[in-house]
């Protein structure tokens, strides 16, 4: 049995397409787009907290309107928005320590392929993308998944969760043997490559409208 739209459903899908659509306005006219640049460069945690909460939740809604055919907000919105919000400070943080690290590697040639062309600053960025989503990428992925369940299994009615019981509430199989096995290297490391390659300014932002990308992913195979 299909499920109807709910009015904060409908609300939250309207707006959606009104953040993409004003984040789109940002990266087209310049006007926007220089203040955007100027507000990332001088305040990089607080856009990118304000980045993943509103693009990370847009992909989640965007999912579930896949999954369930109607407008639904995923329980707990409030709360998701602010554990993406968190999220998008540390994958900030992560991106830096990542491309800076990898660029001295380079430079102190730990690392082949140094150099000013394009061949060297590709190198570069797939190296970046790599480690970062070899190391960090796992730990962040089950946090997250974490924090899913126990917003999920309150929202079931268990008041208590506990640590044990979001943990075994975790499909771990399908988190490793998918999440891990495909996603990494078929999707996540390719499109962080790419997304080394932008100016500083709009990786961030480049990295939580992948969410979007990857919540629709995530709906078509389930």
């Amino acid at each position: 049995m299909e499920k109807k739209s709910t009015a904060a459903g409908v609300i939250g899908g309207a707006a959606s397409i009104v953040i993409i659509a004003l984040f789109a306005a940002v990266l087209i006219f310049p006007a926007p787009r220089e203040v955007f640049k100027s507000l990332s460069s001088g305040h990089p945690y607080i856009m990118g907290f304000v980045k993943f909460a509103l693009l990370a939740t847009v992909g989640e809604v965007l999912a579930l309107r896949i999954r369930a055919r109607a407008w639904l907000l995923p329980c707990y919105v409030g709360w998701r928005m602010l554990i993406w919000g968190l999220i998008g400070v540390a994958i900030t943080f992560m991106m830096k320590t990542y491309s800076y690290g990898v660029a001295g590697m380079m430079e102190a040639k730990l690392l082949p392929g140094a150099g000013d062309g394009f061949l060297s600053r590709l190198l570069k960025a797939f190296y970046t993308a790599a480690v970062m989503n070899l190391t960090f990428g796992p730990t962040f992925m089950a946090t997250h998944k974490c924090t899913d369940k126990y917003l999920e299994l309150r929202h079931e009615g268990v008041r208590k969760p506990g640590l044990k019981g979001v943990v075994n509430g975790v499909d771990w199989h399908s988190f490793v043997s998918f999440t891990l096995f495909k996603t990494i290297p078929l999707f996540w490391i390719p499109a962080h490559t790419l997304t080394f390659l932008l100016p500083a300014e709009y990786q961030v932002i480049a990295a939580a409208a992948l969410s979007i990308a990857l919540g629709l992913i995530l709906s078509l195979k389930k």
